[in-house]
C-alpha cells in the first residue's frame, strides 16, 4: 500500500531547528520533542534553567503529530477498574490528574489567545452490545462515586444505534501542532532554551551520579543536572526493564469529508472491540470527520489486514462521504495497569526521569507528565507522585496480566526461529514484502514498484524476536516488544536503537 499516508496535522507549522553539533551543557536535557517533551521545556521557562532539548527527526512527528488530539479525562471504562483495583483515593487522583492537565492546556490557550481550533466538546463511551450494559452501568456508579460530571443516555447524536453510552461533560479537542507550534516558537525566543532536531541520543553516561551526560549517535555529549526521557519508548532505562512491563499497539486513523457539514458535535469511543473514534474539525472553512480504530499488539499480522478499509466502511454508515483525505497510524504504549509510568526512571537514578505507556490518552497525560516532571525538577511537592511511579507494582491482577504480555513475548520468540517459511523472491509482488528461508537464515524481502528487493536480517536487534511484515505500513514489526523498522531496516520504534541488518541477496533479474 503506498497512496495515502499523509497525517492530517501539519507538521510544517512548526519552526524547523538544526541538528546539535558540539558537546555542551545544560541544566535540563529533555530527549524527545513531543507534547510531553515541550511542554516540559514550556513550564521550566520562568525558572532561568538552561534547557536543552533534542528530537531524533522533526518536533511533534512521532505520537504527538498521530493523535486523534482529544484532551479529556475519559480514557474510556477506565473508572470502575482504577477503583476495583487501585482503590478509590487512586481512582480519584487520576481523575482530578487529568482533570488539572485539561485545565492547564486550557489556561495556556487562553492566557497566549493561541489560535489552535480548542473546543470544548462533551465526550462519549458508548456501547453497541448488550454484553457491555452491565460495564457501562458501574463505570456510570463509578463517576458518581468520583464525583465526576457525567451522564449515562440512550441514544447519542451520531447516526447509529446504541445500547448505552456514558457521557463526561466539558472535556475538548484541539490541532495539536498549532499548539506546540506556539510553545516552541516561545520557547527559541529565550535565551535560557535551546532546541535541536535530528538529534537523536544513543545513551546516558554516569546514569546514578549527580551530572548524567546525555551521548549522541554522532558523539556529541551534553552534561546535566537533570534528564527527560520524553522519547515516545525510554531509549535508555538503566535496568528498569520498561520493555517487560509495558505492550505497544497500532491503531490506524482516517480523515473524512462528508459530502455536507453534518456533525453534531461531541467526541465519541466505542467500549467494546474494534475500538471505534470519532470527531470532528474544521479546515479551510470545511468539515472533516477523523474516525480512528483497528487496534492491534505490533507485530499482529493476523490482525492488521485492510485497517483502514474497515474505518472507511464504519464511516460511509453513518455519513455521506465525498473522499478519504488522510490515512495514517499510530503507536501506543499500555502498562500492565493502564496508568502511565511518570517519574525517576529507577530508584538508583534521582535525576532521571521517564515519560512513558499513556495507553493512547497522550494529550492528558503529556500535560500531567510535564508538570510531574517540572515539579521534580523544581523540588516541588507533587500529589500525583505516587500513582505515577514507575517502580509501582501491584500484584493482582497486574502481575497476572504481565505474564500473559511476556508469555506473549515468548511464543514469538520460539515460534518466529522454528517456524520454516515457504515463500519464494519469484512470488513477490510490487510494493509487498515477505519473509523467506535461506539456509538457516531468515530474511525479510521487501519489493517496491520498480521491482528492486530490499533485503534484511528478521531478527530484532532489540532482544532477538523474528519482526513480521506489516503490509499496511509497508514496515517490519517486532510482535515482542513493538520495535518498528523500515524497508532498509532503519529503527521507527523502539525499544531497539539499533538497524536491522541488510542481506545482499545475490539474485537474478527474473527473481
Amino acid at each position: 500500500m503506498q497512496e495515502q499516508k499523509k497525517v492530517y496535522w501539519n507538521q510544517n507549522r512548526i519552526t524547523a531547528f538544526s541538528p546539535l553539533k558540539k558537546d555542551t551543557t545544560a541544566d535540563v536535557v529533555i530527549i524527545g520533542g513531543g507534547i510531553t517533551g515541550i511542554t516540559t521545556a514550556y513550564l521550566l521557562r520562568d525558572t532561568n534553567l538552561n534547557v536543552i532539548l533534542i528530537e531524533s527527526d522533526r518536533l511533534a512527528s512521532g505520537t504527538t503529530g498521530h493523535t486523534t488530539a482529544k484532551i479529556t479525562a475519559q480514557h474510556g471504562l477506565i473508572y470502575h477498574q482504577l477503583m476495583q483495583q487501585q482503590g478509590t483515593e487512586r481512582a480519584q487522583q487520576y481523575y482530578q490528574a487529568q482533570n488539572q492537565a485539561l485545565a492547564t492546556i486550557k489556561a495556556i490557550i487562553t492566557k497566549h489567545q493561541i489560535a489552535c481550533d480548542f473546543s470544548e466538546e462533551d465526550a462519549y463511551v458508548y456501547t453497541q452490545d448488550s454484553d457491555y450494559l452491565k460495564k457501562i452501568e458501574k463505570e456510570m456508579k463509578a463517576y458518581e462515586q468520583l464525583n465526576i460530571p457525567g451522564e449515562m443516555q440512550a441514544k447519542i447524536s451520531l447516526n447509529m444505534s446504541i445500547q448505552a453510552a456514558i457521557k463526561m461533560k466539558k472535556q475538548a479537542q484541539f490541532d495539536p501542532l498549532k499548539y506546540l507550534g506556539f510553545l516552541v516558537d516561545t520557547l527559541s525566543k529565550d535565551t535560557h532554551f535551546d532546541i535541536y532536531e535530528h538529534t537523536p541520543a544513543q545513551d546516558v553516561e554516569n546514569g546514578t551520579s549527580n551530572q548524567p551526560t546525555v551521548v549522541t549517535k554522532e558523539g556529541h555529549r551534553i552534561r546535566a543536572k537533570h534528564v527527560v526521557v520524553a522519547s515516545h519508548f525510554p531509549f535508555y532505562d538503566n535496568g528498569g526493564l520498561y520493555f517487560a512491563r509495558m505492550y505497544a499497539e497500532r491503531s490506524h486513523l482516517i480523515a473524512v469529508a462528508p459530502k455536507q457539514a453534518c456533525f453534531p458535535g461531541g467526541m465519541y469511543i466505542s467500549a467494546e472491540q474494534p475500538i471505534r473514534s470519532v470527531r470532528a474539525t474544521i479546515r479551510d472553512g470545511k468539515e472533516t470527520w477523523l474516525i480512528g480504530g483497528e487496534r492491534y499488539r505490533t507485530g499482529d499480522t493476523k490482525k492488521q489486514t485492510h485497517a483502514f478499509h474497515q474505518l472507511q466502511n464504519f464511516a460511509n454508515d453513518m455519513v455521506d462521504l465525498e473522499a478519504v483525505t488522510h490515512q495514517w497510524a499510530a503507536q501506543d504504549l499500555t502498562t500492565s495497569d493502564s496508568i502511565p509510568f511518570i517519574g525517576g526512571l529507577t530508584t538508583r537514578t534521582n535525576n532521571i526521569y521517564v515519560a512513558t505507556g499513556f495507553h493512547k490518552w497522550g494529550m492528558s497525560n503529556g500535560m500531567v507528565a510535564a508538570q510531574l516532571i517540572t515539579d521534580r525538577i523544581l523540588g516541588k511537592e507533587n500529589s500525583f507522585v505516587e500513582l505515577f511511579s514507575p517502580h509501582r507494582f501491584h500484584v493482582n491482577p497486574d502481575f497476572m496480566k504481565l505474564i500473559s504480555m511476556n508469555a506473549t513475548t515468548a511464543k514469538h520468540l520460539t515460534k518466529g526461529k522454528l517456524s520454516i517459511s515457504t515463500k519464494h523472491i519469484r512470488d513477490l509482488v510490487m510494493n509487498n514484502g515477505t519473509v523467506i528461508q535461506s539456509g538457516k537464515d531468515k530474511i525479510g524481502v521487501y519489493r517496491d514498484e520498480n521491482k528492486k528487493l530490499f533485503a534484511v536480517d528478521t531478527t530484532c536487534t532489540h532482544l532477538g524476536c523474528e519482526v513480521k511484515w506489516n503490509k499496511e505500513e509497508d514496515t517490519w514489526d517486532c510482535p515482542c516488544h513493538g520495535s518498528r523498522f523500515s524497508i532498509h531496516g532503519e529503527v521507527l520504534e523502539g525499544p531497539a536503537t539499533k538497524p536491522l541488518k541488510q542481506v545482499d541477496l545475490n539474485v537474478t533479474e527474473d527473481a
